[in-house]
């Protein structure tokens, strides 16, 4: 699943190849892929111009005039791209925008896990996932002693902890793996067994992660591209992840591979021992 990193850098990519472009018509070739009623949805949206593309963790919000908002989560692998007006379509995309410009947006989504939902600006954060998000993992709105609380009233093992998009928007399996071998935490390490130095440096690590990863345009592992059919590029820069039976790049150990939560997870036992009786 495309991560904070990789929805935002889609988002960029929309920002220049939607942003502004008012709808003619709309196909849609999937109709689960939609929320609202198919009919209800395309008379919406049909002269509606796109204003702007925003981001609320691994949601993108499709800003409309008319008092619009479309949310708009990749899931697995769903992906944008834009292309003239009737060019060829596969069997793997399941909308197209058509724009007044002569181009159309398109969705692509092989796993079909993908979902559009049209509702009012102004109600998205009611909305799925939305409602109970955490916080952005930036300095401005990611506080420690926010991630402390939350930590010490949390049982949970600390990967799944992370995980859970309630407790800080968008990570996922790849960065949780980074973070926590950046701070030498064991991935099963109880939340709420971590210090207050611990919980500060992986607190550091995650801004600095996400903030990496976005710069160089996400992680693509399996199929993910950007809006212009480019593949990120932070993959040569991950330092556990997918690199399980490898050295450790600090203390050249060998990784090993295990699952968490069932979740392909790789850590370095000498690097990051689990701490503490977890009897």
């Amino acid at each position: 699943m495309p991560e904070m990193p990789e929805v935002e850098t889609v988002r960029r990519g929309l920002m220049n190849i939607a942003a502004g472009r008012k709808i003619q018509g709309i196909d849609v070739y999937y109709g689960k892929t939609i929320e609202n009623d198919i009919d209800e949805f395309r008379q919406a949206l049909i002269g509606q111009t796109i204003e702007r593309i925003d981001r609320r963790g691994k949601y993108l919000l499709f800003r409309f005039t008319n008092n619009l908002t479309m949310v708009s989560h990749l899931r697995m692998e769903g992906s944008y791209y834009r292309q003239l007006n009737d060019g060829p379509i596969d069997k793997h995309t399941h909308v197209v925008f058509h724009f007044t410009d002569g181009t159309e947006l398109c969705y692509r989504d092989t796993r079909k896990f993908g979902r559009m939902h049209l509702v009012k600006t102004g109600t998205e954060m009611q909305v799925g996932g939305l409602k109970t998000m955490g916080p952005e993992p930036t300095e401005k709105d990611f506080k420690v002693d926010y991630f402390k609380g939350i930590l010490k009233k949390s049982r949970s093992k600390i990967k799944p902890f992370l995980l859970n998009q309630d407790h800080v928007a968008g990570l996922g399996n790849i960065y949780c793996d980074e973070v926590l071998w950046q701070s030498c935490i064991n991935p099963e390490q109880p939340a709420n067994s971590l210090t207050d130095e611990q919980i500060q440096i992986l607190h550091d690590n995650i801004i600095k992660e996400i903030a990496k990863a976005t710069k160089y345009k996400g992680t693509t592992v399996h199929t993910f591209m950007n809006a212009f059919g480019e593949a990120g590029a932070f993959q040569n820069q991950l330092e556990v992840y997918g690199r399980g039976g490898e050295e450790c790049e600090r203390c050249g150990h060998k990784l090993v591979k295990i699952k968490v939560a069932q979740r392909g997870t790789t850590f370095c036992p000498h690097c990051q021992p689990l701490e503490g009786d977890q009897k």
